[in-house]
């Protein structure tokens, strides 16, 4: 009997370790409680997923039974959706239809977020806005020190997209007076640079892809936005298929796996086959061994290993431009893209070469001595951007240690560029079989 109790008590310690492995539920707490009664009050039906904190993805959910590929993962009724027509719904409606010039739906949902958020206790969506993230690790939210160690094209973006928030703000001011009726508070307090960057955050990282009925009372931008609560805990991962859409007949918004899914196990949906630097960009995350994710060669990379004496210098990059062969030069997994090696060799083009560039934009060898030095040029780009790479890390480990505020955005840059050297290193391993393979 004793030993029974003791393989009884080893299968529970497994199991709970099992449990522990997989994720840990968190669906006791008060917050998720609240948001399920209130999706439940809405007509949400309690399906087979749990919240739940996993130790690679941090929240998630988990689904209580196995599920099958083809299966209905979550369903969730229009009245649980946070769209354009909740906005224009509520006291901000009368407003926003009577402004002009109209503003955009995705303004119009940014300024119902702060306003709810601001009403706390008052608020119909508060078991929500309770589960929505206080803060977002998107390159927007970053300190310009941590924007600088990120790679250039991402780099550049950043800042594009830090741009676009800030005119949002500055245009967006004489809108937001005009809500003073609403608040009995200084409208400055309530509609901030800080509280817009929240909001444009949570549209920006959370909505699902649902197409609107084009309103007046709205700019011209495609209404395409809608929030899900607990639809949107569900992580990304580029391994998994899933079909995911508005359905007319049951008025929900229903998600089906193409995937197999064990129980107790995380559910994924896949975002889309987005590299890491788009994930981080647009979501605020990377994943590992990311099959999408490359490795970007800007044009000044490009011309570092060219000498400025080349003749044909300048109609060479002229040609590159005009047939869009300076961007999306890129290494992954399976080394050195076709375009960069296609704009590598019509770069490498001896004088007496020259005039066969049509054809080395079509993908013909044009002599074994350009293909060999493509090769060679290649591979030093690639070494260029390993040490690069190898030096990033080496700033960030410094200023983890040194600036203890800034380690969550700086781990994210740090996971980014890791990839990035495996990435590369990969490459630089394929070059030299290939090298070797034509000597």
């Amino acid at each position: 009997m004793k030993k029974n109790r003791g393989r009884t008590g080893r299968k529970r310690r497994r199991k709970h370790l099992q449990s522990f492995m997989n994720g840990v539920n968190s669906s006791h707490k008060l917050e998720y409680i609240k948001l399920k009664k209130w999706l439940k009050d809405r007509g949400f039906e309690d399906s087979n997923l749990r919240p739940a904190e996993f130790w690679d993805t941090g929240r998630g959910l988990m689904t209580t039974k196995a599920l099958q590929a083809g299966e209905l993962v979550i369903s969730l009724p229009e009245k649980c959706l946070l769209t354009t027509a909740t906005v224009l719904s509520s006291s901000l409606g009368e407003y926003i239809k009577k402004w002009k010039p109209p503003v955009s739906p995705l303004l119009a949902l940014c300024t119902f977020l702060i306003a709810e958020k601001h009403a706390a206790d008052k608020s119909l969506w508060k078991p929500y806005l309770d589960v929505l993230p206080k803060t977002y690790t998107c390159p927007v939210c970053m300190e310009q020190e941590v924007v600088s160690l990120l790679p250039e094209p991402l780099r550049k973006k950043a800042w594009e997209q830090r741009t676009t928030v800030h005119e949002l703000y500055v245009s967006s001011k004489a809108f937001f007076s005009s809500l003073k009726p609403l608040f009995a508070e200084n409208i400055e307090t309530v509609f901030n640079y800080s509280t817009l960057e929240w909001a444009w955050c949570t549209v920006n990282t959370r909505t699902v892809y649902m197409k609107h009925t084009q309103r007046e009372c709205f700019s011209l931008e495609p209404d395409v936005y809608a929030l899900a609560p607990y639809l949107d805990l569900l992580n990304h991962s580029p391994s998994v298929q899933v079909k995911a859409a508005f359905n007319e007949q049951t008025r929900s918004y229903e998600i089906r796996t193409n995937t197999q899914c064990k129980k107790y196990e995380e559910v994924f949906i896949c975002y889309g086959p987005h590299d890491n630097q788009r994930l981080l960009l647009e979501y605020g995350f990377v994943t590992t061994d990311n099959p999408h994710s490359s490795v970007y060669v800007s044009s000044d990379t490009l011309l570092r290993y060219f000498p400025p004496l080349d003749n044909q210098r300048n109609a060479k990059l002229s040609i590159l431009r005009n047939h869009d062969f300076l961007q999306n030069l890129t290494f992954g997994w399976d080394g050195p893209s076709w375009r960069l090696l296609t704009a590598l060799k019509l770069l490498n083009l001896r004088e007496d070469e020259f005039t066969c560039w049509k054809r080395t934009l079509l993908g013909d060898v044009i002599s074994a001595t350009n293909e060999e030095q493509t090769l060679n040029v290649t591979e030093k780009i690639c070494h260029f951007l390993i040490e690069e790479t190898q030096h990033v890390l080496l700033q960030i480990s410094h200023l983890k240690r040194d600036k203890d505020n800034l380690k969550d955005h700086l781990a994210l840059v740090e996971a980014l560029r890791l990839e990035d050297l495996k990435i590369l290193q990969k490459s630089a391993e394929i070059l030299c079989n290939l090298k070797n393979a034509t000597t």
